[in-house]
């Protein structure tokens, strides 16, 4: 969006430098902001790394925001871009300090948590003013540029999703050889609510995609895969690992590759499997539609209540069968998200 006034990471304040920001950097920060731009009604942190999202949360705290984004991916997280769309105060800088970040970006930051970060030598720094109004951005068109390697542009607007609210979302319905298929199951307020949290983060992940998001936050993330079905697995596979490495840290404060014991290993890769992953209860969301019920499947089977998807395939009847045969919902977003 050019116009006066408008700069994000074009007018960041490099607070602290360490070494100086590559281009990386830069574009994980941006990468955030896509998605900071519509989780601006309350607290939220985005851990980014290669221009996709490694963890997304909102919670009532930014600490809290912070600590679910990281816990979600914490072996992702490392050495990642975090963004937050609050002022840093000093409980979130004291979290963020404990971890090796390369980046981490807020509107301000509070007394005493500069302080808190500046200890991290090699950490940068960035203050973006402009931050606390990134709602504004939302619905602004963007341009995108790819340039080809005999010098020419593709020149195309940017992915803007239609569907913000719960309101937009449409009933899990078709038709096929003249009979009616509807999901038989309502979602929950809730669901909802997390269905939108889902769409929102779907928006700044790179195509194809399936993510799965619980709690206002994403427990596994599939991203730039070739099919549907792989892309829902390794959602799922990284939600699995990504547990059982939580539980490890927690428990016994390293991360899962450290243990020399292959037996403590398994204790803790069966507690992950015991718990489907954290997948139970979760949402699905597909950044297309499903062409068959193999890909739907895969979340079903590990407890997913709730899917969205755009919808729209010839064959969406057998992901409406799906769905009501596992006692889940689902729902409709009419449109594709689409980030390449």
């Amino acid at each position: 969006m050019l116009a006066p006034g408008n700069w994000l990471c074009s007018d960041l304040e490099l607070l602290q430098s360490g070494k100086h920001p590559g281009k990386i950097n830069l574009t994980d920060v941006d990468a955030a902001l896509n998605i900071l731009r519509y989780l601006m009604d309350r607290p939220a942190a985005v851990i980014v790394k290669h221009n996709n999202p490694c963890g997304a949360a909102q919670a009532g705290s930014l600490r809290g925001a912070y600590v679910k984004a990281d816990l979600a991916d914490r072996i992702a997280a490392f050495g990642g871009a975090i963004v937050l769309n609050r002022a840093c105060d000093r409980a979130t800088a004291r979290e963020i300090a404990k971890r090796y970040a390369e980046v981490v970006a807020a509107p301000e930051y509070e007394q005493g948590s500069f302080d808190i970060l500046a200890k991290r030598k090699n950490l940068r720094i960035m203050r973006i003013r402009a931050l606390d109004r990134l709602a504004k951005f939302v619905g602004a068109p963007v341009i995108e540029f790819k340039s080809l390697i005999d010098g020419g542009q593709v020149v195309q607007w940017a992915f803007e999703p239609r569907v913000k609210k719960a309101s937009g979302l449409l009933p899990a319905q078709c038709e096929h050889q003249g009979k009616l298929y509807k999901v038989k199951k309502k979602a929950t307020r809730k669901q909802l609510d997390d269905m939108i949290f889902g769409w929102m983060v779907e928006a700044g992940v790179t195509s194809n995609s399936v993510l799965y998001v619980k709690d206002r936050c994403t427990v596994g993330i599939g991203t730039g895969e070739q099919d549907r079905v792989g892309v829902a697995e390794i959602a799922r596979d990284k939600a699995y690992r990504k547990l059982a490495d939580r539980l490890c840290f927690e428990a016994a404060g390293v991360p899962l590759a450290n243990l020399k014991s292959e037996r403590e290993k398994r204790k803790f890769e069966k507690m992950a499997a015991e718990r489907h992953g954290g997948l139970e209860g979760s949402v699905m969301v597909s950044d297309a539609f499903f062409p068959f019920r193999d890909g739907i499947e895969v979340g079903l089977r590990e407890g997913v209540t709730a899917v969205l998807q755009p919808g729209g395939s010839e064959r969406d009847f057998e992901s409406i069968e799906a769905v009501n045969e596992y006692g889940a919902t689902m729902m409709f977003t009419g449109e594709r998200s689409f980030k390449h």
